[in-house]
């Protein structure tokens, strides 16, 4: 035989054989595919009633208890590993009073996984409701907290620029050691401070800043005064400001003669 032929005789048998050896292969991947994806639904079907039985609680939340996640995520269908709704779950959770934000994750077996995070309370709002550290409302039980919250008042919607202002006007104050306690902010956008001494600012809808600095500055000549005790300063004016006060109780007279 020609040399020629001879070579493209076995160039012909090797691409046969590499040929065979790639459809066996492709063959091979498919039919273990299939037995893969076969074995999986099997077990799906097998433990598709798997049901949960445990509850992991992170983030340490201090007035939200296990109990009260548990009842929480008890509206939801939970007879289903695979077919639980984690996001129903999620909003369950975050529907509770202190609860900001939940996220939540199953862990196989039968496991569900609740991370917490509180709102913080900072202030008290009109009374019936709590600001958080972003100046958002939400309603919880206020007896629960440790030690007391200042007082904000304005009308609704305006939340976030109560906080604002009053986080504001507080740094202002203590560093001359005053300290804010209250403030209102009124249907007309005025605005009235009181401080933990019982005085009380009337600062009206313009330069609030400036007129709490312009307080700040004659506060320590008020403070001269032995005979009355300041009330009320207002203001609300350009320049200047008018003052009230109050006459000293009995008690008081005996400290200022004492000192």
């Amino acid at each position: 035989m020609h040399p020629f032929l001879e070579k493209t005789q076995q160039l012909k048998q090797q691409l046969n054989w590499s040929l065979i050896f790639g459809v066996s292969f492709f063959l091979f991947v498919v039919f273990s595919l299939v037995q893969i994806t076969s074995g999986v639904t099997q077990w799906l079907v097998d433990n598709k009633d798997a049901q949960i039985k445990h509850l992991s609680v992170q983030g340490s939340p201090m007035y939200t208890d296990e109990k009260a996640i548990i009842s929480a995520i008890k509206k939801a269908d939970l007879s289903s590993f695979f077919e639980l709704d984690v996001k129903k779950i999620q909003y369950l959770v975050q529907e509770l009073p202190w609860v900001a934000t939940a996220s939540v994750r199953k862990q196989w077996p039968d496991t569900i996984q609740v991370y917490v995070v509180e709102h913080q309370a900072k202030a008290i709002w009109n009374s019936d409701f709590l600001l958080n550290q972003d100046g958002n409302v939400f309603e919880a039980n206020a007896e629960e907290l440790v030690g007391k919250l200042p007082q904000l008042y304005g009308p609704k919607g305006s939340e976030s620029e109560a906080w604002a202002a009053f986080k504001q006007f507080d740094d202002m104050l203590a560093l001359n050691s005053l300290k804010l306690t209250s403030l209102a902010l009124s249907e007309r956008f005025a605005w009235q401070l009181w401080l933990d001494n019982g005085v009380r600012l009337n600062l009206g809808r313009k330069n609030k800043a400036k007129r709490v600095q312009r307080f700040i500055d004659v506060y320590p000549r008020m403070q001269k005064r032995e005979d009355a005790q300041l009330d009320v300063v207002d203001l609300r004016f350009d320049t200047g400001l008018a003052v009230s006060w109050k006459p000293l109780q009995e008690e008081q007279l005996k400290n200022k003669s004492k000192a």
